[in-house]
């Protein structure tokens, strides 16, 4: 089978399906964004998979290169991209499966109802048949978008389980002779990422951290101002292939986000085995997190909440939270790179 993606922006964690699709037989063609890039993430090649740069592209030289690849699905990751949604009409005219992926969740905004309009018109059926989503979050959205719930298909997103799973597996005798007392967050370094309260939150237990650390990993604007703030350590964005090295040397994963529509990094550290935090806004918490069994679900809004949580993680013992990073590693695997590929793929089967 020949599935081209119309990406946006290609991120690690995409590569995860990406790579089990070309594992079950098939054939991958991805054009990307290369310039305006949010993440530093660089693709790499990959046997059976195809790239294009989006910037050297015209309408009609992408045009003749879809139709020289004439694939049997296309998935588009991108609706700003009005180049992206031309392709799709004629794509979708010509009766061929075209699959909207997206992990926006419903807020109600005016942006949103006028997309419901549009989709309760009819206007979406001229892009796309189906909308691929990740979490019970997006369902909601994707059914007010007029998506007929034969039509959705979830596990868009997928963490590298291979990769992750090593790391818990590599790092569990160290951690049962020395448990390492290091909240980690990682992500973009912006306000949105519930940063401020998070390093507000951790000034407000500056008594009661015993021996616990907090390290904060990525890029950003808000990198120059976390710096200046001797109490955490901050490291630079990393590729997955060097992050995974930090899960031996970590104890608790936080993501507070103030938005956050999915969130793979949740499922990346679930299947490394730790313990988690992380914000209600966050809708990859609904899948990996069960309140008090492997992590907490706080507030994004509410300082308090969140020092809570990890006041409760620090008073844990180091067995305590051997067995809530043992759960989390349970529950990675409700989502695997086997699922998403099978999803999308069931579509043409």
């Amino acid at each position: 089978m020949i599935i081209l993606y119309l990406y946006t922006e290609v991120m690690g964690y995409s590569m995860a399906t990406i790579k089990s699709l070309v594992d079950q037989g098939n054939i991958i063609h991805i054009v990307h964004w290369d310039k305006k890039k949010i993440s530093p993430y660089q693709l790499s090649n990959y046997k059976n998979v195809y790239t294009y740069s989006r910037s050297l592209q015209t309408y009609e030289s992408l045009k003749s290169i879809i139709f020289n690849i004439n694939p049997d699905i296309t998935v588009v990751s991108g609706w700003q991209d009005i180049m992206y949604l031309r392709l799709a009409r004629v794509l979708k005219s010509s009766n061929k499966i075209v699959v909207v992926g997206f992990d926006d969740q419903w807020h109600g905004t005016l942006r949103q109802y006028l997309g419901l309009i549009i989709g309760k018109c009819g206007g979406l059926n001229l892009f796309f048949s189906h909308a691929w989503i990740s979490g019970i979050y997006q369902f909601e959205y994707a059914r007010n978008l007029g998506f007929k719930k034969n039509k959705i298909i979830y596990d868009l997103y997928s963490a590298d389980l291979i990769m992750f799973h090593e790391a818990y597996k590599n790092s569990q005798l160290l951690k049962k002779e020395s448990y390492p007392h290091r909240f980690l967050f990682v992500g973009r370094l912006e306000k949105i990422k519930g940063l401020k309260i998070l390093i507000n939150s951790w000034e407000q237990i500056k008594e009661k951290r015993k021996d616990w650390e907090l390290v904060i990993i990525g890029s950003g604007i808000l990198r120059r101002e976390l710096e200046t703030n001797s109490d955490i350590i901050i490291k630079d964005f990393l590729q997955p292939e060097d992050m995974i090295k930090e899960i031996p040397q970590v104890g608790c994963f936080i993501l507070p986000s103030i938005n956050e529509p999915w969130g793979v990094v949740v499922h990346e550290f679930a299947a490394a085995g730790l313990p988690m935090i992380a914000s209600n806004c966050v809708g990859a918490a609904t899948e990996f997190i069960v309140h008090g069994l492997n992590g907490y679900i706080v507030d994004p809004n509410n300082e308090s909440h969140l020092s809570s949580a990890m006041l409760r993680i620090i008073d844990k013992t180091d067995e305590e939270l051997i067995y809530m990073g043992s759960a989390s590693h349970d529950f990675s695997l409700h989502i695997t790179p086997e699922t998403s590929a099978s999803n999308l793929t069931s579509l043409k089967n």
